[in-house]
């Protein structure tokens, strides 16, 4: 892969770009800023190819007078005027203090400060940016009482098992119960997925549960939180619990394809996105509801503020040719994983808001997000999809969506001197082939590793960093959807709140 700009900044990975023998260029390390308490990262990273801004040229008119804007000021003689040495000085003092806080407090202070400060000037251009939620200190979470300004103290009460069995978490109980089905109706099945930030509910029914224990009855609807509509029961009647599904997922159209790698057909991956940060694809996403997509959160360079300008960005769906794009749709706010790690590229997921909902069609259907006990074992069959890159070291991305089947790896095999050594953290997972010849590459960062179950594509991963374009014994890493699943349902609740 090509050598990567130092000045730019965080990493995507790539697309599918099949490659029956190991590339002729390999990976190459990539050192942000070589410097007093700067470190190399500890692993490979593949960054996204930006269009460069248009600089307008500088026209010097000496007929016309100074603008208010120039950085060039005029005094009178009663003027104050911090310029001269004085000001040389002051630049001076800043910028020592500048550096001396880089070598202090490194990248996590400048990341809190692009996009925590009420008053940095990307806020203001762009108030979507996330700010930290403030809780008083007798907070209790899941009471169904909003006492942090965001609400946060409310997300994370809800999840879903395997076969999408509601459970709820209470303050009383501090644990996750199943909901009894005697008195649930569509009403609360569509309160439940709003609450979530889903429109409404797709399915809900009944289901025969086989272990016996405390459930949650229904027993008031007082509260606009589910968990401040029920309570602890010693059983659930006739042990029927609430199945709920609140979005029709993970189908596809088309089903035909050819193992091993190929041009995708419409219709066979209708979450896929393409991500274009004006005007070109720079990372894949995947839709999970008509109105959020999630994506790798390098995609959006913290040493580069516009890629964080929601305005900046097009999102197209049903493609499988960037020569043929349908009308975009608009981003209304770009969430970034507030841990995001850029050294280690630990937690690397973010989620678009968008700014009107997706009409559902052939071509654009949401994924489905796993449940937490859903389990895709070492071996497990999978797929990946993208635009990136086919051939190792290229900057130009496929013009066709491509796919791939890829195997899901144990992290301990990944973790192995000879593959990762260590950098595979508990929140990534692996998926190729360690002989080499299956992977994603430069371009499909943020793009979807999808494993099928019950007739159901769930998104797995999402295509986060490598080492090389399908070599041997350096698979794809992908962020672990399920164990960033609490922040996904969480960030799309208090969007919605």
């Amino acid at each position: 892969m090509a050598k990567h700009d130092p000045n730019e900044a965080p990493p995507p990975y790539y697309s599918v770009g099949l490659h029956t023998q190991p590339p002729l260029k390999t990976y190459e390390e990539v050192v942000y800023g070589v410097g007093p308490g700067l470190t190399p990262y500890t692993h490979p990273h593949y960054i996204p190819q930006y269009t460069p801004p248009v600089v307008a040229p500088q026209v010097t008119r000496s007929s016309a007078p100074p603008s208010s804007r120039s950085k060039r000021r005029c005094c009178g003689s009663n003027a104050q005027c911090y310029g001269g040495s004085g000001g040389t000085l002051l630049v001076l003092g800043l910028l020592a203090l500048a550096i001396w806080l880089g070598v202090r407090y490194g990248t996590r202070l400048v990341t809190t400060a692009i996009l925590y400060n009420k008053h940095d000037t990307v806020e203001n251009e762009d108030p979507s940016l996330p700010v930290p939620d403030t809780c008083p200190n007798n907070t209790v979470q899941c009471d169904a009482i909003r006492d942090c300004q965001l609400g946060t103290d409310e997300t994370n009460c809800v999840r879903f098992d395997k076969n999408r069995g509601l459970q709820v978490k209470t303050a009383p109980e501090s644990s996750f119960l199943p909901v009894c089905y005697q008195n649930w109706d569509q009403s609360y099945a569509d309160q439940t997925c709003a609450q979530l930030g889903f429109r409404r509910s797709y399915d809900t029914k009944a289901i025969r549960t086989q272990q016996s224990g405390p459930g949650l009855t229904l027993n008031s609807r007082s509260s606009s939180f589910i968990q401040g509509q029920v309570h602890v029961s010693s059983s659930c009647p006739n042990q029927e619990i609430v199945s709920l599904q609140c979005v029709d997922c993970g189908r596809q159209q088309s089903t035909s394809r050819i193992i091993g790698g190929s041009i995708a057909k419409t219709g066979q991956w209708p979450w896929q996105l393409s991500l274009h940060y004006r005007g070109s694809h720079v990372c894949g996403g995947v839709l999970i509801t008509p109105d959020f997509v999630v994506t790798a959160a390098h995609c959006f360079q913290r040493s580069n503020p516009s890629t964080l300008l929601a305005s900046n960005w097009r999102v197209y769906g049903g493609v499988v040719s960037l020569n043929n794009l349908p009308q975009p749709y608009l981003v209304k706010k770009i969430i970034l994983h507030e841990n995001y790690d850029t050294k280690t590229n630990d937690l690397d997921v973010a989620v678009l808001k968008l700014k009107s909902p997706v009409a559902f069609n052939d071509k654009v259907q949401p994924a489905c997000l796993p449940a937490f006990d859903q389990q895709f074992r070492p071996g497990y069959k999978c797929w990946t999809s993208g635009f990136g890159t086919t051939n190792a070291g290229s900057n130009a991305v496929s013009n066709d969506l491509m796919e791939v089947t890829v195997d899901i790896i144990g992290t301990q095999s990944c973790n192995s001197r000879a593959v990762y050594g260590g950098s595979v953290t508990r929140n990534m997972l692996c998926a190729g082939d360690l002989n080499g010849g299956k992977d994603s590459c430069q371009g499909d960062s943020g793009g979807p590793l999808m494993c099928q179950d019950r007739n159901r594509w769930y998104l797995v991963g999402i295509t986060s960093w490598g080492r090389g374009c399908g070599l041997r014994n350096k698979p794809g890493v992908y962020t672990n959807v399920k164990s960033v699943l609490p922040w996904i349902y969480s960030t799309m609740q208090q969007e919605t709140l």
